[in-house]
């Protein structure tokens, strides 16, 4: 069901072509370092394309890498080089090239060009869900999130939530100690964290039960049941 609404974006061969034809024509590197160079190069290279897409980020091969002066907190702001990204507009635009990539149990995040990848810095996971709501399609009931970049994603098998522990480094001021929180996995192995006010909200969408003297959040969607299991209060 996940693959007919495709996570609430468009991709396609026309986010490929349309890049690859700006790479192409300007025969040069441009340094995307800067938030503005960056923000062209995406807005001119997407051509004719309506509406927020999500380019083939998987069939970009770039050889350079480049580290950008970039940081997404652990509350899901956005700052750069010192000083908050305030232009919603300018992080959803960023946010639709995000990458992951693993290697020997290490994590790196990274904005993607067809011609570059520049290294960013997560304090935490880089996406957030800040509203969930029941979308009713064929009779059938879904969980429905949408994250603060414009990722809708349903409640499923391949979108799991999960509760675990994050411990915030010495650094993170604002987030006093290591908590429980609960995440969810989004699209190219990016997860989001879930905002405090809409988990509260999902808690009451659900049902609480108790088994064993544990709390347990039991969630409808799609036609199946998905359970977590409550931290202590």
């Amino acid at each position: 069901m996940s693959s007919n609404i495709n996570d609430g974006v468009e991709t396609g061969n026309l986010a490929s072509s349309s890049i690859a034809d700006n790479v192409n024509n300007s025969g040069t590197t441009q340094d995307f370092s800067n938030l503005d160079s960056l923000s062209n190069y995406l807005k001119s290279s997407a051509g004719t394309r309506q509406g927020r897409s999500i380019p083939p980020l998987d069939e970009w091969h770039p050889e350079q890498v480049a580290d950008m002066d970039l940081v997404i907190k652990a509350n899901g702001e956005w700052w750069h080089e010192g000083g908050l990204v305030t232009r919603q507009s300018l992080v959803s635009l960023f946010a639709t090239i995000l990458w992951k990539e693993e290697s020997n149990g290490t994590c790196e995040y990274f904005l993607k060009t067809p011609v570059q990848k520049l290294r960013i810095q997560v304090e935490d996971v880089p996406l957030l869900i800040n509203d969930v709501g029941i979308f009713t399609e064929n009779g059938v009931s879904w969980l429905e999130f949408t994250t603060t970049t414009g990722d809708v994603v349903r409640l499923d098998n391949e979108h799991p939530i999960e509760l675990r522990s994050y411990k915030p480094t010495v650094a993170q001021e604002d987030i006093a100690k290591e908590q429980v929180r609960p995440y969810m996995l989004v699209r190219n192995d990016l997860t989001a964290l879930i905002g405090r006010n809409t988990f509260y909200h999902l808690t009451e969408i659900g049902k609480l039960t108790e088994q064993n003297d544990e709390v347990i959040l039991i969630l409808e969607s799609g036609g199946k049941s998905y359970q977590l299991l409550m931290p202590d209060s």
